[in-house]
């Protein structure tokens, strides 16, 4: 998904005092992308990345009116992989490789833009002919230094193929990466994990061990750590170390739970381009202005144009703003 131009998220970090286990509280800022409000996340003022996680947006949940759709336009990325992981509706994904297909809940769509790559993500025509619900997550991950420049390229994992595992309350669908004893047929280029966790009342999910930073996103129902209540909508940064484990409230609650090793270096980040170099951010900028980027065979008339009033920033767990 395109990253608009829209102000920065507003942050909330509680006292240390208060919260020991957890170094931030985000809430994220709603704004508009494709006509579908969205809430991000990550960046944040306060934190730039989660591990390699750099980007975190929550789409919806939503309601398109039948003859209506998500429409965002032809747009680059570098420097990054994107999933898309739905929980209702369905987004068409085309790209510059050529793939064109239908996003539908629980899958993963893993696109490793690397030196560079053009997407758009619609409705489909036939999803436009009646109302219907859109929801899910968009994030970007990072790539290493070693492979920012590598060729990009597109994978695709039917919700059938994550591993999933069920006990005592709790249903947890490891999306990517490593951990709770289970691996993901997704290939990353760093150690990460990524999960869906549902819980019913009173069920707990641990963090993973062996990921230096961890978070967790509140999307349905509440949870509680040491004592402290966690509403919807925050996103939680914890310490790192420390064995911990979330407890859902009396409607039970759902969650996603991601992390990571600590990036290889600070990374620069305008738009869609995230880099371990201003300079390479600078190319990509003249590129998208000259249209040397690929096109995406099945949708290249429109475009978004390159937002020229925004900033680079720059930062690795916590961001710089020259």
């Amino acid at each position: 998904m395109s990253w608009q131009p829209a102000e920065d998220p507003a942050c909330n970090g509680a006292p240390p005092e208060a919260m020991p286990a957890v170094d931030l509280v985000i809430i994220p800022r709603a704004h508009d992308v494709g006509g579908f409000e969205v809430r991000r996340a990550l960046p944040a003022r306060e934190r730039m990345l989660v591990g390699p996680f750099i980007f975190f947006d929550q789409m919806g949940p939503g309601e398109f009116l039948a003859g209506t759709g998500l429409d965002v336009r032809p747009h680059p990325h570098i420097g990054l992989a994107t999933v898309t992981y739905l929980f209702e509706g369905a987004i068409q994904h085309r790209d510059s490789l050529g793939s064109d297909l239908a996003i539908q809940p629980g899958d993963v769509n893993w696109m490793t833009a690397g030196q560079g790559i053009t997407h758009s993500e619609r409705s489909s025509t036939a999803e436009r002919d009646h109302a219907r619900s859109l929801s899910g997550i968009q994030s970007w991950v990072a790539l290493p230094k070693e492979a920012e420049e590598r060729a990009p390229d597109f994978a695709h994992h039917p919700a059938a193929t994550l591993p999933l595992a069920e006990e005592a309350g709790l249903r947890l669908r490891l999306i990517a990466g490593e951990g709770w004893g289970m691996r993901a047929p997704v290939a990353t280029a760093s150690p990460l994990f990524y999960a869906d966790a549902i819980l019913d009342p009173g069920a707990r999910v641990p963090l993973p061990d062996g990921h230096e930073e961890r978070a967790a996103y509140v999307l349905e129902g509440e949870v509680t750590l040491a004592g402290d209540r966690f509403a919807p909508g925050r996103m939680l940064v914890f310490r790192a170390g420390d064995g911990l484990a979330l407890t859902a409230g009396p409607e039970g609650a759902r969650l996603l739970l991601l992390g990571g090793a600590p990036m290889d270096g600070p990374r620069f980040v305008y738009w869609n381009f995230v880099s371990s170099s201003r300079e390479r951010i600078e190319q990509a900028k003249a590129d998208w202005r000259a249209r040397r980027f690929p096109l995406v065979p099945t949708d290249s008339i429109e475009f978004i144009p390159l937002p020229e009033t925004m900033r680079v920033r720059a930062g690795s767990r916590v961001p710089d703003y020259p």
